[in-house]
């Protein structure tokens, strides 16, 4: 993790603007969280999430509902009040969508270290078993060899004739053959007590490794129910967002109006409202055009680097840099935290032990690219890993991207990216202690070193 970076985004020249900032905080479209039910891995029924409060649409009241109320004083008390409570109901829907996005979400991180532990001690028991039965063999060799140089010497045990009528397969049938040589056994009992150890204990530590792999499976099985859970919630609480943002304005006009004793009228609130939502759509407007001209530059970045062979080395690199088969730099940068163990390591409230991943040491805002083109599965907050998307790509890999800046999300869940797009910018968010990119790779439930992923890609690293 990168410990002492400060350099500011104005220094590196790659920040988006305070408008842009405010812009991207929300990048997803209401339009886009309710069009996510033809996406099959993030369908939102499968778990029962319901995307928007269904009650407020046909509740809002009308610009003419609030003249008529205006000049009536029963109507307009009770129009205050309806209104005050639709605000309060807004509100509170996002709050707890948002709560209940945020418990999915560690419960998800949660059920995937379970699962990494259980693969973990899967494979270590597997490799003790096979150590095991690996010395069971070595010893049951060492004393089939006794056994051929006893009956070269010419001797007269018939349990010999029957060892070398036929052969042993494994260890299990040859130990078996020889325990009928009663004369080698008691001249080598040591050996032999050794190897039926030996073999005893592979088959102990193969039947734990079984059982093992048997809980991994369904860890992995249950990881995967919460991640979509997770996608769900946070699509349930961006929709609310939205429904807010759509409608909290015009609701706070209304309640200004009727409250009102002043001689403004209804059509000036009215104006200030359409005048807030133009204002809107041209930050809108301005972020998206500032996304599509970086993602323009990464890609023209990214041609120029691979005309040239490019790549950056361990003590830095370009982010966006091309490297083979549609792959590209995630960030700039060097690396200045590999994958494998390493010491706990705790910022903003988080501590987390190991590393599956590696780390991008750059400045705050510095831009990420999307490593390949693909689909964003994932777009949410997740404890200690702060910030954080992830993209499934065409040959079924999952790249990762964590510590994403508050309000850097540049892209949403469902949507299509393109190899070197902006998709976010780097933060300093969940347990980290400075501004930088922690970049995994997922193969299936899996995190691999993406070093060697990377390098294989044409990428340095």
């Amino acid at each position: 993790m990168q410990l002492d970076e400060q350099t500011s985004p104005e220094d590196c020249g790659c920040a988006p603007t305070p408008r842009e900032q405010r812009a991207l905080r929300n990048p997803m479209s209401r339009r886009m969280a309710l069009g996510l039910g033809g996406v099959g891995i993030l369908s939102l029924g499968a778990l029962g999430l319901t995307v928007a409060p269904t009650a407020f649409a046909a509740d809002y009241p009308s610009w003419d509902d609030v003249q008529r109320a205006k000049n009536n004083e029963a109507a307009k008390a009770a129009e205050v009040s309806r209104i005050e409570g639709l605000i309060a109901s807004l509100q509170a829907d996002v709050a707890a969508k948002q709560a209940e996005a945020e418990r999915l979400a560690g419960e998800y991180l949660a059920a995937q270290e379970a699962y990494e532990t259980a693969a973990a001690q899967a494979e270590e028991l597997q490799a003790q078993a096979d150590a095991e039965d690996a010395r069971a063999k070595e010893t049951a060799g060492k004393l089939g060899r006794l056994a051929a140089q006893q009956y070269r010497s010419g001797g007269d045990d018939a349990a010999l004739e029957l060892f070398f009528s036929g052969s042993a397969a494994t260890a299990d049938d040859l130990l078996a053959k020889l325990g009928t040589m009663d004369r080698l056994v008691a001249a080598n009992q040591g050996v032999y007590a050794d190897a039926v150890g030996a073999r005893d204990n592979a088959k102990n530590l193969s039947n734990q490794a079984q059982v093992a792999r048997d809980e991994r499976d369904r860890l992995q099985k249950e990881a995967e129910q919460k991640m979509l859970a997770a996608q769900d919630a946070a699509v349930a609480a961006q929709a609310a967002l939205d429904a807010q943002n759509a409608n909290l304005d015009t609701l706070q006009a209304q309640l200004a109006a009727l409250k009102d004793t002043t001689a403004k009228t209804i059509a000036d609130y009215q104006t200030g409202v359409e005048v807030r939502r133009r204002e809107e759509e041209a930050r809108k407007a301005a972020a998206a055009a500032a996304a599509k001209k970086a993602a323009e530059e990464a890609a023209a970045a990214a041609a120029a680097a691979a005309a040239a062979g490019g790549g950056g080395g361990s003590s830095g690199g370009s982010g966006g840099q091309a490297g083979s088969g549609g792959w590209v730099r995630p960030a700039s940068g060097y690396i200045s935290s590999w994958y494998g163990n390493r010491g706990t390591i705790c910022g903003n409230g988080y501590c987390t032990t190991g590393h599956r991943g590696i780390d991008f040491a750059t400045s705050c805002w510095s831009p990420i690219y999307a490593a390949a083109s693909g689909r964003v599965i994932l777009a949410q907050r997740l404890s200690s890993w702060g910030n954080y998307v992830k993209i499934q790509h065409g040959d079924g890999t999952v790249t990762a991207y964590a510590h994403i800046a508050d309000g850097g999300y540049n892209v949403g869940v469902g949507q299509s990216v393109g190899a070197g797009q902006v998709i976010a910018y780097v933060g300093n968010t969940g347990a980290s202690s400075g501004c930088h990119l922690h970049f995994e790779v997922w193969i299936g439930a899996d995190r691999i070193d993406p070093a060697p992923f990377l390098r294989a890609r044409g990428i340095s690293v």
